[in-house]
């Protein structure tokens, strides 16, 4: 019986250890040569260090084996395609990856990632393109899994057209001048995570189901655009956040169902900087904007606020008034247009009555949205005992 247990475990073990490698054909081809690699499981790790052209053709699967990163791409001018690549390591500290990229201007594209803890890793790493991947982490718990696609020291680069599920984040850390567009991303943590990155354009994505959309951090001149944003929920979902970050364009994006729509702390920071939204779609969230506290310098015009449960709130019993509101369309506005120009014939105002004191006080979130935080409310309005705090004044609000 021992003897055929052995004889069993040998036959699983020995197709892993024998898996051929087409590291030989790498160090033997020449200077942009092109590989197209017979159908087949092959052996990680490799390593490309000149510029060539590896095509799987839909057909050929590189194992990392669950140790290290599985492809180490130190070079320029490579081209990665048509590959399933997986089974890395499980080291955060290595950022053991299914792609180690340390070269300028590869292209990656129209690859299956899985089962590694990190993505695609590029390091100092410029010009470069990753474009229409499916990438995933490792079946861990949010927290231990890797990034999908993490940029470092990075400038120049486009993220475009790849799908990511159930990994940790995307990051883009001290990086410059990046296009981040038409990706998706359903299930992680940060869908995209900026920290010291200027100058990025983040353009038609659709982020589902993540705890936090887009999280800027010092992250100064980025441009969001056209971006969809749905379902970012718990504790401190959030479809967009800003922390200390100035001169950003927030554009044409819908963000919706969220359990808050846009949260700024402290933005814009840089003195003399505004962040300027225009024309999105901020609906059915739990609330629409958090300003952390009474700052000023952001511009919002032209915007869309529907179904908002609350649809500005201000931590601290504080005030957004030192904002600039302007145009923008909300459903819960209670006046008339008589000369049918678009634009209501008073101002929209927020008041800060009784239904705040679920921020003031923590444990009264529990009755957040109840029936006796909604009667305490139309009390305090009826007949306030002090003078309610004006959380914002929209001089013109459109009335369709």
């Amino acid at each position: 019986m021992k003897l055929l247990l052995l004889v069993c475990l040998n036959l699983l073990i020995l197709p892993v250890l024998a898996l051929p490698s087409i590291q030989p054909l790498i160090d033997k081809a020449n200077l942009n040569d092109t590989l197209v690699i017979p159908a087949g499981i092959y052996a990680g790790p490799l390593t490309i260090d000149i510029p060539i052209t590896i095509d799987g053709n839909n057909e050929v699967i590189i194992d990392g084996g669950g140790e290290n990163s599985v492809i180490y791409l130190d070079t320029d001018g490579a081209q990665i395609r048509n590959l399933h690549i997986t089974n890395s390591g499980e080291s955060h500290n290595q950022i053991d990856a299914c792609i180690q990229v340390r070269g300028n201007f590869n292209i990656i594209k129209d690859n299956i990632l899985d089962n590694c803890l990190f993505g695609i890793d590029l390091q100092q790493s410029d010009n470069n393109i990753v474009r229409r991947n499916t990438i995933s982490s490792k079946p861990l718990s949010l927290g231990m899994r890797g990034d999908a696609i993490r940029l470092w020291y990075s400038m120049n680069n486009k993220i475009v057209k790849n799908k990511i599920t159930n990994a940790r984040d995307s990051v883009v850390w001290y990086s410059k001048n990046n296009l981040i567009a038409d990706n998706t991303s359903v299930g992680g943590r940060y869908a995209l995570h900026f920290m010291y990155s200027q100058f990025n354009r983040v353009e038609n994505n659709h982020y589902d189901k993540n705890s936090t959309g887009i999280f800027l951090m010092y992250s100064d001149n980025v441009e969001l655009r056209g971006n969809i944003i749905t379902n970012s929920l718990g504790n401190i979902g959030m479809g967009i956040g800003f922390k200390e970050t100035s001169n950003v364009t927030i554009e044409n994006n819908q963000i919706i169902y969220c359990a808050t729509g846009i949260y700024s702390d402290l933005s814009p920071y840089q003195p003399d900087t505004t962040n300027s939204f225009t024309n999105n779609k901020i609906a059915y969230n739990n609330i629409g904007i958090l300003f952390h506290n009474d700052w000023h310098g952001s511009i919002l015009k032209n915007n869309k606020f529907i179904g908002n449960h609350n649809q500005v709130a201000v931590q601290g019993a504080s005030t957004a008034n030192r904002n600039v509101w302007q145009g923008n369309y909300w459903d819960d506005y209670i006046g008339f247009d008589r000369n049918t120009d678009g634009i209501g014939d008073t101002p929209y105002k927020i008041y800060s009555y009784a239904d705040q004191i679920w921020m003031d006080i923590p444990d009264t979130r529990f009755f957040k949205g109840s029936v006796i935080l909604e009667v305490l409310n139309f009390l305090e309005r009826l007949a306030p005992f002090t003078e309610p705090t004006m959380l914002l004044n929209d001089p013109s609000p459109k009335i369709r």
